[in-house]
């Protein structure tokens, strides 16, 4: 199991030149569990990650890592704590897979040492666990959305972090492939202990996969606790303007939202296609 670093977020004001995103938010993160940060569009969700991976420095307040500001800490003893996966990260054109998980090794090399034992056990061990061993000398650009976005997991994995961010993992992806990456994230945490933060659209699948559902809205955490406290109809119209009901997975017994529309729960059915309308779609 890895050992357990604490993060917290402490009246944290974040945004972009004239404009604040962020404003007065607090949160610690749970050690060893998965949380999944969800909200409306432009609620803040990547801008609070990228603060959190110290890529955007703070207007006010402070992220703490193990109750230091990141900020203040080394870049290589921050990397080696903290890893980040970015939402649609850029390949460079030709690298192999083997290559491309091998950049997760840089925090533990020193200038001028060699490439060790222990960097081959690490990638080997990265590639293993994501399922990606058999397509290592594989170029990345050749695989497919799902593979592509294990081999860049297996790549923070091989960093050998205790904390993993993930900025929308499953953006781009279809719905076995969504699933698959998921599951992969579920079972590398409870092999491994990893305290795992994802940014998700999904709020079923964040439902199903994550131990806590922190909901972001006006800069603020509007909701923060498990997914059944969370994910509730008043909350998902305050949140995301949506009328819905909730109803429980028939699957894994977590929450499942069904959002209503328009037409809310008096919908007029359709009525059923002519003949000819059947003829045209043949």
């Amino acid at each position: 199991m890895t050992a357990h670093h604490t993060l917290h977020v402490q009246d944290l004001m974040l945004g972009y030149g004239e404009r604040t995103v962020i404003d007065g938010l607090d949160l610690d993160l749970l050690p060893g569990r998965i949380t999944a940060i969800v909200g409306a569009n432009a609620s803040g969700k990547s801008t609070l990650l990228r603060s959190m991976s110290r890529l955007l420095a703070p207007r006010r307040g402070a992220v703490l890592l193990d109750g230091q500001e990141v900020h203040r800490l080394p870049a290589r003893h921050l990397a080696r704590v903290l890893g980040l996966l970015p939402q649609s990260p850029t390949t460079p054109e030709g690298i192999t897979v083997a290559d491309l998980v091998g950049r997760g090794r840089h925090p533990h090399q020193r200038l001028f040492a060699r490439w060790s034992h222990a960097d081959d056990e690490a990638v080997a061990t990265a590639l293993e666990a994501t399922g990606t061993a058999d397509l290592a000398e594989r170029p990345v650009d050749e695989l497919s959305g799902g593979q592509r976005q294990r081999v860049w997991i297996a790549m923070a994995l091989a960093q050998e972090t205790d904390l993993l961010l993930l900025d929308e993992p499953t953006t781009f992806l279809d719905v076995a492939h969504q699933v698959e990456v998921l599951e992969l994230l579920t079972d590398l945490n409870r092999a491994r202990g990893i305290t795992l933060v994802m940014v998700l659209h999904d709020l079923n699948l964040a439902a199903r996969y994550c131990d806590r559902l922190v909901m972001i809205a006006g800069g603020k955490v509007a909701a923060d606790g498990a997914p059944a406290e969370v994910l509730t109809q008043e909350r998902v119209k305050e949140v995301f303007g949506l009328d819905s009901r909730i109803i429980t997975d028939p699957v894994s017994a977590t929450p499942l939202m069904l959002p209503l529309g328009r037409h809310g729960a008096h919908a007029v059915p359709r009525p059923p296609l002519s003949e000819h309308a059947r003829t045209q779609l043949r």
